[in-house]
């Protein structure tokens, strides 16, 4: 896979981060990922293509790549995917090229995904991929949250709740793990790994030619 070609203030390449948030639906990941696009103009968001219908107010290509289920199928059999799964009777994928294009672009790439494209990206991208996971702070809360939303059937709740309980489940896939009892809390605690992430040594794939300048100057 292309890896980035961002820099610090001192002029180090480094590869490039593909950060997945991934939660049990209302436990807060979509408003994190909204407050990081927001807040950091060196991420951008990996759009999903979806089988699933349009909703009211959603944009083709913004929110996702609407495609019908003859089109996904072809996708997935060229490989045009880095990760795909089944949710609620839908497919979701994430399209390989737009990400790699990004990465080579010089920027890092944001996932909203569950545990099963977690896993599938890690299983393709390795060290590349930082996976956090979020978690409410407790079931009754979940529930709370997405009868408060106004916008589920009773069926449609009942589903997501017992989903939430084997997308849990999967929290030991993460590299980290974090409780979504205070909102700003959670989300200053992503940054902070965001950023730690971006300076990991390993990342910083242009620090060998500054090193080998500070010897050269050392032994001059």
């Amino acid at each position: 896979m292309a890896h980035s070609n961002q820099t610090d203030p001192h002029g180090f390449k480094r590869r490039g981060v593909l950060f997945v948030l991934s939660s049990p639906s209302g436990a807060g990941k979509s408003t994190i990922a909204r407050k990081l696009l927001a807040a950091d103009n060196g991420l951008q968001m990996s759009v999903s293509a979806t089988t699933r219908p349009i909703r009211p107010g959603e944009v083709d290509g913004k929110d996702y790549h609407f495609v019908d289920l003859e089109r996904f199928r072809a996708m997935v059999a060229n490989h045009e995917f880095l990760e795909w799964a089944h949710v609620f009777g839908n497919r979701y994928g994430t399209p390989r090229a737009p990400v790699e294009a990004m990465l080579a672009a010089g920027r890092d790439v944001l996932f909203d995904i569950d545990w099963q494209g977690a896993q599938q990206l890690h299983q393709i991208a390795g060290g590349d991929v930082v996976r956090v996971f979020i978690l409410p702070p407790s079931m009754d809360e979940l529930e709370r949250r997405l009868r408060g939303r106004g916008t589920d059937s009773e069926d449609v709740i009942t589903g997501r709740m017992a989903r939430a309980a084997n997308e849990i489940a999967h929290w030991d896939g993460y590299d980290y793990v974090l409780v979504n009892d205070d909102a700003d809390a959670c989300f200053a605690k992503v940054q902070t790994i965001l950023e730690a992430e971006r300076l990991k040594r390993s990342r910083q794939t242009g620090i060998i030619g500054f090193i080998r300048k500070l010897e050269r100057a050392a032994e001059a």
